[in-house]
């Protein structure tokens, strides 16, 4: 390990101020390396002061007069390979060799690394040593030899929790920025597949990849994510949920207008369409923009198990989602304002149930609902063991003493079980139901079906109001695009799939081999 010592001279206070306006502007300024390796490992040592993980060793060598030495950040990199790569070639070569003219000769004379560039920006070559290379200095260059020699841990490739399937590939993306890259390029093995890096975030610098096919790709939205990346002005980004708050058209929506996964299939599938994908390091889920309302209705699975039975589950989840919505306002609306819409039996048995409550159908409901949503979240917070048996204790014990007790109607327990089934049919919308399930069951307990009708209509409204990335959310249903709707309410066998969504924008309109040749 380094060991720190004050430094007066004038390159470590340039240096410095060079770093301090890199976290300021979240920009690099030039400053170069000084030609003396003294200076250049002194100025390393004050601004990594008091950083038990850096290592700056130095050594000698035949082929440099004034000795070398390598630095880099300990836990992100394989120090073997600096050793084998780096260290050992230049320690070992004969001795009386002539020493090396430049650092380009050092490079490719010396050095075994495959990956190995030259920077004269110390700023940038910081930043790449923070990232996991390893920075060579060699006395009488002013720069340094980056080499690529990362080795941190990272969990391995396995099946998401989140989008579990029962056909189709079960890999999922991982936190580690290059892994995901990689699984992408295995599915998109096209020159025209691109894949640009930023980094986002003042001190964080995290890299952030920007993936999309050159081609198919509107170059317009490619234009505006890079530069809503670049505007991006923060100390540090934990995850896209961060990215996703910034590059959102409407930031305060109930919506999610970008959508996310953490199945490379799928985001190959939405590149493909003519979507950009943005992968942040350090987490495994992957946004795409544009996003469409009815995206949240289409699973992976639906592209796998046939059109008719994909249909029939897509009939299911609109039904789920309407049902979520707008059950526990219908059923107060009902109950309080419009008995007279219900069957004469069903009225006696929903009055036998009511009898001896001490609560209107408005308070059982939004007590019931509260505790649903209590009980749900205590059962994701909590570890898994726990969470699953507070969940079948609250869900089983808690709503049968309820009933038991004459605190709440049986009726109420069923549209507020029936209600929670539904919202995990459409895990996507669950968060924009919970919110707008409120505001509709208010206006159905205080209004009736006409506030229920005008909370509905206002929603469809905003819906339709909604953008992503300059592309209307509700589309292909508002605007209503004729051709589009081969993959909506109703699939279409994949050989009918022949163009790409014309709600996306992409220029190349055709999707090449995507027809049934024998079909006449």
């Amino acid at each position: 390990m380094c060991e720190t010592k004050p430094v007066g001279i004038g390159l470590s206070q340039a240096i410095l101020e060079t770093i301090h306006n890199m976290n300021d502007n979240n920009r690099a300024s030039e400053t170069e390396f000084s030609e003396k390796l003294a200076d250049n490992t002194a100025a390393l040592k004050q601004i990594m002061a008091r950083s038990h993980d850096f290592v700056l060793r130095e050594f000698t060598s035949p082929a440099i007069s004034g000795g070398a030495a390598v630095a880099f950040i300990d836990g992100l990199v394989k120090q073997e390979m600096i050793t084998q790569n780096a260290v050992m070639p230049l320690v070992l070569c004969a001795e009386g060799s002539r020493p090396a003219a430049s650092l380009d000769e050092i490079r490719g004379a010396y050095l075994v690394s495959s990956d190995a560039a030259i920077e004269t920006d110390f700023g940038a070559a910081l930043n790449r040593m923070l990232h996991g290379d390893v920075m060579l200095l060699a006395d009488g260059f002013a720069g340094a030899i980056i080499m690529n020699a990362r080795g941190w841990d990272k969990r391995s490739v396995s099946e998401p929790q989140t989008e579990t399937v029962v056909r189709g590939p079960r890999e999922g993306f991982t936190e580690t920025l290059r892994t995901n890259t990689s699984l992408l390029r295995r599915r998109i093995a096209a020159p025209e597949f691109k894949i640009e890096l930023t980094q986002v975030g003042r001190r964080s610098k995290t890299n952030v990849a920007v993936a999309y096919v050159d081609g198919v790709v509107a170059q317009g939205i490619v234009d505006e994510v890079m530069a809503r990346l670049s505007a991006i002005d923060v100390d540090i980004v934990n995850g896209n949920g961060t990215i996703e708050d910034f590059l959102k058209d409407q930031p305060y929506s109930v919506f999610e207008t970008i959508n996310y996964s953490e199945k490379p299939d799928v985001i190959a599938a939405q590149i493909m369409e003519g979507r950009v994908a943005i992968i942040t390091d350090g987490t495994p889920f992957v946004l795409t923009v544009p996003m469409l309302f009815m995206e949240n209705f289409a699973t992976p699975e639906d592209y796998l198990v046939g059109t008719a039975y994909a249909t029939f589950l897509r009939l299911i989840r609109f039904l789920s989602f309407a049902l979520t919505l707008l059950a526990p306002s219908l059923f107060v609306a009902v109950i309080t304002f419009h008995q007279e819409l219900l069957p004469v039996q069903l009225l006696f048995t929903v009055a036998a149930s009511a009898e001896g409550l001490p609560f209107p159908a408005v308070v059982e409901m939004a007590v019931m609902l509260l505790i649903f949503e209590i009980l749900k979240e205590a059962g994701i917070r909590l570890p898994k063991p726990i969470g699953q048996a507070v969940s079948i204790v609250g869900a089983l014990v808690m709503g049968q003493a309820a009933i038991a007790a004459g605190i709440v109607g049986a009726p109420v327990v069923i549209i507020v079980a029936l209600t929670g089934v539904c919202g995990f049919s459409v895990p996507n919308l669950s968060n924009a139901c919970t919110l707008l399930r409120w505001v509709l069951f208010f206006l159905g307990g205080f209004f009736g079906l006409y506030g229920m009708v005008i909370g509905v209509i206002c929603l469809l409204v905003y819906v339709a109001s909604l953008r992503s990335f300059g592309v209307m959310f509700a589309s292909p249903i508002a605007p209503f695009v004729g051709k589009d709707m081969r993959d909506m309410l109703f699939l279409a066998p994949s050989w009918k799939l022949n163009e790409r969504p014309v709600s996306i924008g992409s220029p190349d309109r055709k999707r090449v081999g995507l027809r049934k040749l024998w079909y006449r």
